[in-house]
């Protein structure tokens, strides 16, 4: 395995979440790892913002904080989304199903290595993506929670 090779597996696992990758090439096997870290970054939330006027700032008030609370979940990383622990299972999880911090949410799959989503804080899943098994990019909407 040649050293350009070695730094493109490098430069991967400093950009993403994986901790450790192991790649073998004919009979040259390169391990590469990194103090895992104790969550998966997401992006930061995007709290939605209502209008100035009076009766939007009514609106929003009579339907409290939860509006002004809703979280969107990126994709951390590039890779292929997966919504359930195993192909022919149920999703981990659906619309309107409520979640606590920490829970998965998704698998997203780099150069094998699956790297689990977790939901940044506790609420009800208000949207999901229509990935299944296909490429997402960083930065991607994969999910809300309100």
């Amino acid at each position: 395995m040649d050293l350009s090779k070695i730094k493109t597996l490098i430069d991967f696992v400093g950009r993403s979440n994986v901790t450790e990758l192991t790649v073998t090439e004919k009979d040259v096997s390169v391990r590469i790892f990194r103090a895992a870290h104790p969550a998966v970054p997401i992006a930061p939330a995007q709290v939605s913002t209502g209008t100035t006027s009076s009766r939007a700032q009514d609106d929003r008030d009579a339907s409290g904080v939860a509006q002004a609370m809703t979280v969107t979940v990126k994709a951390p990383i590039f890779g292929i989304l997966h919504r359930a622990p195993a192909p022919g299972q149920e999703p981990f999880v659906k619309i309107g199903d409520m979640v606590e911090e920490g829970q998965t949410l998704f698998i997203i799959e780099a150069m094998k290595v699956f790297n689990k989503i977790a939901a940044p804080r506790a609420g009800r899943i208000k949207q999901l993506t229509d990935v299944d098994g296909g490429e997402v990019e960083t930065g991607a909407m994969l999910a809300e929670i309100a």
